[in-house]
């Protein structure tokens, strides 16, 4: 890393364009280079502040992790209000069996643990961006339920467009009239393709000087914002079930690797993890790649009942890729190996298959009473695999991202029985749609969104 980067706060996996302001990366999302910002230092969060954990709220933990990055840019009374104002759900972390724990990330307003770092950002982003004169433009490509915790977040704000693009085959129908039926601000798009289709759009448009004037930043992943607001749940689920310091396993099923990313990072700011287990569906690229040293892109991408992690091409994998001291450039081409003894230590990833992900499922309701949808169930398998085989007595905790309902025919399928459907999910059948198709095609889409902001008024011709 140059004298330059080493200077700044953040710099891209690309290693040419750099940053000294989270406002500004938050509002770019990816780097002008096309690479993903990564902070220059990770600030450490001691022990001894670590064990006062267990006696705070989710907000004052989230608090004590963001304000590491943001003391030198948000007032702490702002900080606190705006996390006060982002979790107002529950994070239950249910004990299962032994020293087996379940971290339920579906109770906020669109039922996933996309709302933890939605409306965080959201409230963020409304925080710095503050210009009656401009209007922000967000773009967030979708594998399930990234889009509709971005289309809630940010429902309504004023000076701030959102386009959702998702796979128009690849999404429930629950997760689809999430995004599809809010309108006013926010612009569902079905694109006739894959995850990694919608993704590609999302990143060529941020690199296209032509779409400049529209001030484009994303809400998924790219953007190093989401991942910050990610690692709370991390070390608030360890202050709830570990007890004198010990080191604990974390099951996260992985789809663009932002979860994960988020552990990694809780991890290096000092939270004692033993192992995360990197739980992928039959999107195996990044299992093959930690076993073999060689990184081979899934195109196109798997279609499993785990939705949402049905990604060829994890865009999270430069960062992964750059924490271990290695370099990943935007096609998947590593130009500099990383440390691949110190990735191995600290993950371990295996792939579940759609057989065993039901299987996982049934199994799970007839042993514990407990309903797991498929990308939790996919997490709990792997961890199950990975303590068969490690006989190491440790704290795990496996999370579960989205609320059964959101995938009722699977459900019934398997377990012969109705999800309860929270609030966030009543209702919806009666909703109207707004949704546009459009072709794989990034011209296709380039021309929608020029024609939608031009009749948004901020259009330049």
């Amino acid at each position: 890393m140059d004298l330059i980067m080493i200077l700044k706060k953040y710099y891209s996996t690309n290693h040419i364009s750099h940053s000294n302001s989270f406002k500004e990366i938050l509002i770019q999302g990816q780097a002008p280079d096309k690479g993903l910002f990564m902070p220059t230092t990770i600030p450490r969060i001691s022990p001894e502040a670590i064990s006062k954990l267990p006696g705070m709220s989710y907000p004052e933990i989230a608090f004590v992790v963001l304000n590491e990055f943001l003391k030198d840019e948000i007032a702490e009374n702002d900080l606190r209000n705006l996390l006060e104002d982002a979790y107002n759900f529950d994070v239950p972390l249910e004990k299962i069996s032994g020293q087996n724990f379940i971290l339920r990330l579906d109770r906020g307003p669109t039922a996933s643990f996309k709302d933890f770092a939605a409306r965080a950002m959201a409230r963020l982003i409304y925080y710095f961006y503050r210009d009656p004169d401009k209007n922000l433009t967000i773009l967030t490509a979708t594998s399930g339920d990234t889009g509709s915790a971005v289309a809630n977040a940010f429902f309504k704000l004023d000076g701030i467009n959102v386009f959702i693009l998702f796979p128009k085959n690849e999404v429930s129908e629950k997760q689809r009239k999430q995004m599809t039926t809010l309108d006013h601000n926010v612009a569902a798009i079905a694109i006739d393709g894959k995850f990694d289709d919608c993704q590609a759009i999302v990143k060529r448009a941020f690199g296209d000087p032509e779409l400049s004037h529209l001030h484009l930043t994303s809400a998924n992943s790219i953007n190093f914002g989401r991942l910050l607001a990610q690692t709370v749940y991390y070390f608030y689920s360890y202050s709830r079930a570990a007890e004198n310091g010990e080191q604990v396993i974390f099951s996260v099923p992985s789809g663009n690797f932002g979860d994960l990313m988020g552990g990694l990072l809780a991890k290096k700011m000092g939270l004692p993890v033993y192992k995360f287990i990197a739980a992928t569906n039959e999107n195996d690229e990044f299992a093959k790649f930690l076993e073999t040293g060689q990184y081979q892109p899934i195109t196109p991408s798997k279609n499993c009942i785990s939705n949402a992690m049905n990604v060829g091409h994890p865009s999270n994998l430069a960062r992964i890729i750059d924490l271990y001291g290695g370099q990943m450039d935007p096609d998947g081409t590593i130009n500099q190996i990383p440390d691949m003894d110190s990735m191995r230590r600290d993950i371990f990833a295996i792939s579940i298959t759609d057989d065993q992900t039901r299987q996982t499922i049934k199994d799970a309701y007839e042993k514990n009473r407990i309903i797991l949808e498929p990308h939790g169930a996919v997490a709990w398998a792997a961890l199950e695999k990975f303590k068969a085989q490690d006989s190491k007595p440790a704290i795990a905790i496996s999370l579960e991202t989205a609320n059964p309902a959101k995938f009722p025919d699977e459900i019934e399928g398997i377990l012969n029985i109705h999800p309860e459907i929270p609030g966030a999910l009543k209702d919806l059948d009666s909703k109207k749609e707004f949704m546009q198709s459009l072709p794989a095609s990034y011209d296709s889409f380039k021309e929608f969104l020029v024609l939608k902001e031009c009749g948004k008024g901020v259009c330049i011709i």
